[in-house]
């Protein structure tokens, strides 16, 4: 197995999600992180590359620069791919920087501040042939796959409803000012049109729509900002309706006391059902009105023969709990092996290629989009 280099831009002292990418791209051995634009402050870029033990002279006070210093290498020594991890509003230009330099990316999400920018992106990695990844988490838990994989099979027969629901409450109170993970997320300037739908009420859409296989086609929302001087929504309610008829909600909140990280989705066919809980990630619950409900264990041999998707991302012996970081190296570790195999010259496995790219991130901001032209225009049917 080739050693893919990483580049990271982004992720830099203080930031939560950078050393979650860092953790998880690695965990597998295949991935080293050899240079990085850590943060927009050039001295604290270069004092997160000390510490993290990168070679002076590959710690950038930019990605401009990260882009050039690593041009001048010779091509085997350069890092192949680069890892986004800054907030939304810079997304575009690193990415698009990056692909027409060489380098494939793995992007944060949403992939952009609006769909004209997601859809410029998708143009640069088809004119470029760079493989781009989007940093969907929540897909790469093995009985999220297995879920779908199911669906996939007809076990659930044709699907009617589906319910998501993503409650947090940690932005319950108008934030400080040295709150640096809401100080971004809540300005219209670096997150774009939405906050809480753009920050995880997009994630509760894409777990639908990889579920199930079906495409949100219309939404009507009801966004709302409670706390007072909050220029974002931080509360949301959408109802919406999906291909082959089936219909559905979703619920999104950031200001719901008590609530940790409370996605859970359930999907109900015409023959079965399933319900998934991201707190408890290694379970799937299968429901059949004509029979007890089934429990599915992550890493058991039932689930990798009903889903090699699954099997593909555990790691651990069934009882040992996998989690988080583990969804997100899943990612990468599909990401990764697609960048080999086209080095390799020779195509991708239907595995290797299950991770969410660029189409998901345009999805994305599609459905953004619509959920906020629906609310603003008072709550009216608006297609995605």
């Amino acid at each position: 197995m080739k050693k893919l280099k990483m580049g990271m831009v982004g992720g830099g002292i203080g930031a939560f999600i950078g050393e979650v990418h860092r953790k998880a791209a690695r965990m597998d051995g295949g991935v080293e992180i050899a240079a990085g634009a850590f943060s927009r402050d050039g001295a604290k870029s270069l004092e997160q590359g000390r510490l993290l033990g990168i070679e002076p002279s590959r710690s950038y006070r930019s990605y401009g620069e990260m882009i050039r210093g690593e041009l001048a290498l010779p091509a085997g020594e350069r890092i192949d791919f680069v890892s986004i991890c800054t907030p939304n509003d810079s997304h575009h230009a690193i990415a698009k920087a990056c692909m027409e330099a060489g380098f494939h990316v793995m992007c944060e999400k949403p992939v952009t501040m609006d769909s004209s920018e997601a859809e410029d992106l998708a143009a640069v990695a088809k004119k470029t042939k760079r493989v781009f990844g989007l940093m969907h988490t929540y897909t790469g838990y093995p009985m999220v796959k297995l879920a779908r994989d199911m669906v996939a099979a007809g076990d659930l027969g044709g699907i009617r409803k589906v319910v998501v629901q993503y409650p947090q409450g940690w932005l319950y109170k108008k934030e400080g000012p040295d709150n640096k993970q809401a100080a971004w997320r809540t300005d219209p300037k670096r997150s774009g049109r939405a906050g809480c739908m753009g920050d995880i009420g997009v994630h509760a859409a894409n777990l639908a729509e990889f579920t199930t296989g079906l495409k949100i086609k219309e939404v009507l929302a009801d966004l709302t900002t409670f706390v007072k001087g909050r220029r974002l929504d931080d509360d949301g309610n959408v109802l919406f309706h999906m291909e082959k008829g089936a219909k559905g909600v979703l619920t999104a909140s950031q200001i719901s006391p008590g609530e940790e990280n409370d996605l859970h989705i359930w999907v109900y066919g015409e023959k079965k059902a399933f319900a998934w809980y991201q707190e408890n990630p290694n379970y799937l619950r299968v429901f059949d009105q004509e029979a007890p409900e089934q429990v599915w264990k992550r890493g058991n041999g039932y689930v990798a023969a009903k889903s090699p998707s699954a099997a593909r991302c555990t790691r651990t012996p069934t009882g040992h709990p996998e989690a988080f970081i583990e969804a997100v190296a899943n990612h990468y570790r599909n990401f990764c092996d697609t960048i080999r195999a086209f080095a390799e010259k020779r195509r991708p496995t239907a595995l290797e290629l299950d991770f969410p790219g660029i189409a998901d991130g345009v999805r994305g901001m599609k459905f953004i989009e619509a959920v906020c032209d629906s609310s603003e225009r008072g709550g009216v049917w608006t297609k995605v």
